[in-house]
């Protein structure tokens, strides 16, 4: 048992969301073994309430081996980008699969690799070598690649390439 988990409080959409969160990182991929990813059990609202009886309470599900709890806990809160989940992408192709599905359905853009998905929920999909880039010994080449990621919302890592090789 991991001793810290994220607890995500939704409103009313916690089993869906952690469906799809889990179809996401589930969905083949070079180099995946599967099975890193899914819901591992749900407990519901009985007759007490205060849920609608029988609608999910709690959801426990596993991202990539991380065990996450959500809670339907109705509208009282809700998420913002002072908590995001940042995931390390290694390839283009893995960064446009995860920005596409996230961003879907009523996800949304943001700056610099960073997404709400359609429950609101920031993420930031990165590749793993950005942090390389934006930290180059050579500090024209890093300010190239900063300059061009800012004016990003999904990263392109070529382009990123292109612009700190430009110089």
């Amino acid at each position: 048992m991991q001793k810290v988990t994220p607890f995500l409080w939704f409103d009313d959409k916690a089993e869906e969301a952690a469906e799809l969160y889990v179809s996401v990182f589930n969905a083949k991929r070079p180099g995946s073994h599967g099975g890193e990813s899914k819901v591992l059990g749900v407990t519901r609202y009985g007759e007490a309430g205060p849920g609608t009886p029988g609608s999910a309470m709690t959801v426990s599900f596993l991202l990539e081996g991380l065990e996450f709890t959500a809670l339907n806990g109705g509208p009282a809160f809700t998420f913002n980008e002072a908590v995001s989940f940042q995931v390390s992408c290694e390839s283009q192709d893995e960064v446009d699969r995860l920005w596409n599905t996230l961003t879907s359905d009523g996800g949304e853009e943001g700056d610099c690799g960073w997404l709400k998905d359609k429950f609101g929920l920031s993420w930031q999909i990165i590749p793993t070598e950005l942090p390389t880039l934006l930290s180059d010994p050579d500090p024209g080449r890093a300010q190239r690649a900063m300059q061009c990621m800012l004016q990003m919302n999904k990263i392109d890592i070529e382009a990123i390439h292109k612009a700190a090789d430009d110089g």
